[in-house]
Parts: C-alpha cells; sequence; structure tokens
C-alpha cells in the first residue's frame, strides 16, 4: 500500500516535470512545485533533501520511465520496427500540438539549461537518453537488426525524434515530426531488410 508520504513525494516529482515543460527548470521555483502539486509547505525538503536538484532529478526519472513505457507500448502493438517508431512520434506530436506546442521533452530542457552547471543533472539526463536508446535497440535487435548497428541506430533514433520535438515548438507545427517519423522509418525498414538479408 502506498503511504500518504510517498503519494506527495510522487506528486511533486510530476508537478516539478510539468514545470520543467513549461517554464524550463531555471523559471520553475519551489513554491510553484508546491503550489502546483497542493503539497503541504515544507513537503519539498522532507522529500528532496538536496532541494530543486534532487527534485529535478526526480523529474528526469520519472519522464524516462514515461517514455520508456511509450517505446514498450508501440513495440507491442505495432506491426514492425518501422511502425513502432511511426507510432511513438505520433504520440509525441499529439502531445506537443494539444499543448499548443508548450510541453517537449523535460530532459532536453535540463540538459540545455543545467547541462554545464550540475554534473548531477546532466547524469541524470544521460540515465534517460541511455534509457530510451537501449529499449529502442533492443527492440530494433529484435527486429533483425544486428547488435552493434542497432546501438547506433537507436541513439540517431532517439536524437532526430529529440531535436524534432526542439523545431516543432519552435515552428508551432508538428511538420518537423511528421518528417522525422518518414525518415525514421524509412532507416529502420531499411537496416531490418538488410538485416534479412545477411
Amino acid at each position: 500500500m502506498t503511504s500518504k508520504g510517498d503519494l506527495t513525494k510522487a506528486r511533486l516529482a510530476e508537478s516539478m516535470l510539468e514545470l520543467i515543460q513549461t517554464s524550463g527548470f531555471s523559471g520553475t521555483g519551489l513554491n510553484a512545485v508546491i503550489d502546483h502539486a497542493a503539497a503541504p509547505k515544507g513537503s519539498i525538503y522532507f522529500h528532496f533533501p538536496d532541494g530543486k536538484e534532487g527534485l529535478g532529478i526526480a523529474a528526469i526519472e520519472l519522464a524516462a520511465k514515461q517514455f520508456e513505457a511509450l517505446i514498450a507500448e508501440a513495440a507491442t502493438s505495432a506491426g514492425n520496427a518501422a511502425d513502432a517508431a511511426r507510432a511513438v512520434i505520433v504520440a509525441l506530436s499529439t502531445i506537443v500540438s494539444e499543448s499548443d506546442f508548450r510541453l517537449g521533452c523535460p530532459v532536453s530542457v535540463v540538459t540545455l539549461e543545467m547541462g554545464a552547471e550540475s554534473e548531477r543533472l546532466r547524469q541524470a539526463c544521460v540515465t534517460a537518453f541511455e534509457s530510451w536508446i537501449a529499449a529502442t535497440a533492443t527492440f530494433l535487435e529484435a527486429s533483425g537488426v544486428d547488435a552493434e548497428e542497432a546501438g547506433s541506430l537507436a541513439t540517431v533514433v532517439v536524437s532526430t525524434i529529440e531535436g524534432a520535438v526542439i523545431v516543432s515548438r519552435a515552428m508551432r507545427s508538428v511538420q518537423p515530426l511528421a518528417s522525422a517519423a518518414d525518415v525514421v522509418a524509412m532507416l529502420i525498414e531499411q537496416r531490418c531488410g538488410a538485416g534479412e538479408t545477411r
């Protein structure tokens, strides 16, 4: 059974995650997180003794789990690896467009803002990206791509999606994400086809 304290801690991380997406890490104050989470004052330092940095790490870890779940769902429901990648990008396009282009990837936001300022936050971002690359590589391998090549291709796929999210938000258009979906699907189809002919 989840305790009240655990629920408060989770709510604080969820609020931090959402506020990072809309206001950035630097623009998110602890009072705003408390208000957004409807949490008791003092609860942040009780659950996160290292303050904003620790809360930011928790938010990044939550984002990593959410995107891993999205990848897993797409891998399970799609007919092949290219369709799975396309499904992930379509889901992200929906999130970005329905938020009026206010929501993006919180991990990229923290990387750009804090990567040179906080080694702990930078490392949390690295861990998040690596988890997405690993999950993508595993699915590509299962689809017939050579293990070493799957890692490289997965890195390209994740990097392409991350860049497309940023450009889509800047342009206030999901066209960059749609273009990324086409290119990523084509790359995966080519590599899966190459694996089958070996």
